[in-house]
């Protein structure tokens, strides 16, 4: 990523709410904000390694096996590292401009937070978090989200539905 677009992501205003990023995602029962969809889903892994599966997660495995592209500032993820993933084939790829907001480094726990910047399709932060419960290796994602485009609101009903496609790809991107 070029030093103009790290710079011209730091500074810009995060377009989710603060309210989103004092969420807590631990917080099976919370609801979402109004106007704000919660989507979470948590799968099983085959992989018991918490810890390779925690550096994979944290070095952007699931975004790169899903199919996007992932473009970072920092390497290795930090609070403030911002990301620009993109989605689509070859030269049409949507820019989905995001920044870490919070790292989750724990001992039976992985994974960060990341929340939208302008640009992105979307308004509004996601969890990603593998954690050991008992001997298995569990991978979730949870998110807070309504559309941030115009063209994203008319077509909401289809957005979610690419939303939980992508959300199931993840999945299967640490499953493997």
């Amino acid at each position: 990523m070029s030093e103009a677009t790290v710079e011209r992501l730091a500074r810009a205003q995060i377009t989710a709410p603060s309210e989103l990023l004092a969420f807590d995602f631990d917080d099976a029962s919370a609801t979402a904000p109004r106007g704000f969809e919660r989507l979470a889903e948590s799968a099983l892994l085959r992989r018991s390694d918490l810890d390779a599966v925690g550096v994979e997660l944290l070095s952007w495995g699931l975004q790169l096996g899903s199919g996007m592209t992932v473009r970072v500032s920092d390497v290795p993820l930090r609070e403030g590292t911002i990301v620009l993933l993109g989605l689509g084939v070859g030269r049409v790829r949507l820019p989905i401009p995001c920044r870490v907001t919070e790292v989750i480094d724990e001992p039976h726990r992985r994974g960060f937070v990341y929340a939208t910047l302008p640009g992105h399709p979307e308004c509004g932060v996601e969890c990603f978090l593998v954690e050991r419960r008992g001997d298995d290796v569990w991978v979730s994602i949870d998110s807070l989200s309504r559309p941030g485009w115009l063209l994203t609101r008319i077509g909401a009903p289809v957005m979610r539905w690419a939303q939980r496609w992508m959300t199931r790809r993840y999945l299967r991107a640490l499953a493997r």
